[in-house]
């Protein structure tokens, strides 16, 4: 069975920055698209941002320009970055993976098959 587990969130004040990883075992990481994802208590799962096989990303609205994914395929690793944090960036970040082969980012959060337990982000202004 798959397994995600997510790290790096924390307390950090308006325009600060964080980076979450993603370890993801027990898969064929570099054959695997990946999703970050959050969700604010008493609201929706949003899509945050993914990034394909080849290294293709793409982000939501709100957090391109500050929100960059990368992968280590040596270390079965997925990064979010955020830069610029803002206090609606507040949320559960959710790493998962998506098996199936995709060529561009993937946003529907239903295609992604392996979730791991989150980690909270909290954003002070």
């Amino acid at each position: 069975q798959v397994q995600v587990v997510e790290s790096g969130g924390g307390l950090v004040q308006s325009g600060g920055s964080l980076r979450l990883s993603c370890v993801v075992s027990r898969t064929t990481f570099s054959q695997n698209s990946f999703g970050w994802h959050r969700q604010v208590p008493g609201k929706q799962r949003e899509w945050v941002g993914s990034i394909t096989v080849g290294g293709i990303t793409n982000y939501a609205g709100s957090v391109k320009g500050r929100f960059t994914i990368s992968r280590d395929n040596a270390k079965n690793t997925v990064y979010l970055q955020m830069n610029n944090l803002r206090p609606e960036d507040t949320a559960i970040y959710y790493c998962a993976r998506r098996q199936r082969y995709n060529s561009s980012p993937i946003s529907e959060i239903q295609e992604y098959d392996s979730w791991g337990q989150g980690t909270q982000v909290t954003v002070s202004s």
